[in-house]
């Protein structure tokens, strides 16, 4: 059992599935947001988002197996991997369906298909697995906000709507950089098996010493968008400002300066776990909403 769990990253899953439900009852319930789904209808959401990130850690497993301590067969995963996409598919149409909205379902289509195309094209370019990644988190926030805002907008709520649906966009885009970042240092703790199994990553295109300068170069992207957001939304609230500042700021700045000069696994995992707390921090930010703007 716990191959399996470690094959689909639940750690990352239940990261995914903890924003989702931020979402919902951190930012949608509390300031009485007109919704479609109620709480059967998000679980499905939820269990549909996560299996399409299981599929997709399935497949990058199918690609890097050699270098895996995972005791799983090649077998197996691909049964695995279409077992999540099935699984993922098939509650999309369930879900688009009883919301009345059939097309979205092609939300789920899509992102299948974008697997297949990854893995027959665009595997070689080097920084496309980690956008990826960084794309499906984007996503499981998003998909809340197509399958349980959009279709309840009307003219008489469109500029409520409009608010949340802005919020829910930035959080995406943050998740979007925070994870390609990390799946960067990820690829660092890697790079020796990388290299002995012929693959292409952006460690060993570069270097160990040049990727950790440009991770730490990229975490002024985030850190630029946090202060934006607290100097435009939150600057009134001076709680607000201080618990943003010591819980996401103070820590990307710590790993902005450690990761200029890491050098060894160990800088890389503590790196890889500042980044993991502070998504975590981001998700459980949205509950606090309910406190700052009413």
């Amino acid at each position: 059992m716990q191959s399996y769990l470690k094959l689909i990253k639940l750690n990352n899953l239940l990261l995914i599935a903890l924003a989702q439900l931020c979402i919902k009852y951190g930012l949608f319930e509390p300031f009485g947001i007109d919704i479609t789904l109620n709480g059967f209808g998000i679980s499905l959401l939820i269990i549909a988002t996560i299996s399409l990130v299981a599929a997709l850690n399935v497949m990058l497993y199918l690609e890097n197996k050699e270098e895996s301590n995972i005791a799983i067969s090649e077998k197996v995963a691909n049964r695995l991997f279409i077992i999540f996409n099935v699984i993922a598919v098939g509650i999309g149409f369930y879900l688009s369906n009883i919301i009345g909205r059939p097309k979205l379902a092609a939300l789920f289509i899509v992102v299948s298909g974008v697997f297949y195309i990854y893995t027959t094209y665009l595997k070689e370019i080097i920084v496309v697995k980690n956008v990826l990644m960084g794309i499906m988190m984007a996503l499981g926030l998003i998909s809340v906000a197509i399958f349980d805002l959009l279709p309840a907008i009307t003219e008489q709520n469109k500029a409520s709507q409009k608010v949340i649906f802005l919020i829910i966009v930035d959080y995406a885009m943050f998740a979007f950089i925070m994870i390609t970042i990390r799946e960067i240092v990820k690829d660092l703790l890697t790079v020796d098996k990388d290299h002995n199994t012929g693959l292409q990553t952006i460690p060993i295109a570069l270097g160990k010493d040049r990727t950790a300068k440009l991770i730490s170069g990229l975490t002024l992207v985030p850190v630029g968008m946090i202060i934006y957001y607290v100097y435009t939304y939150l600057f009134n609230n001076s709680t607000a400002v201080v618990i943003v500042l010591a819980v996401l700021v103070a820590p990307l700045l710590y790993f902005m300066f450690r990761s200029w000069g890491a050098e060894n696994d160990r800088d890389y995992k503590v790196l890889s776990m500042i980044l993991k707390l502070v998504l975590f921090a981001t998700s459980l930010s949205m509950l606090l909403y309910q406190f700052i703007l009413k």
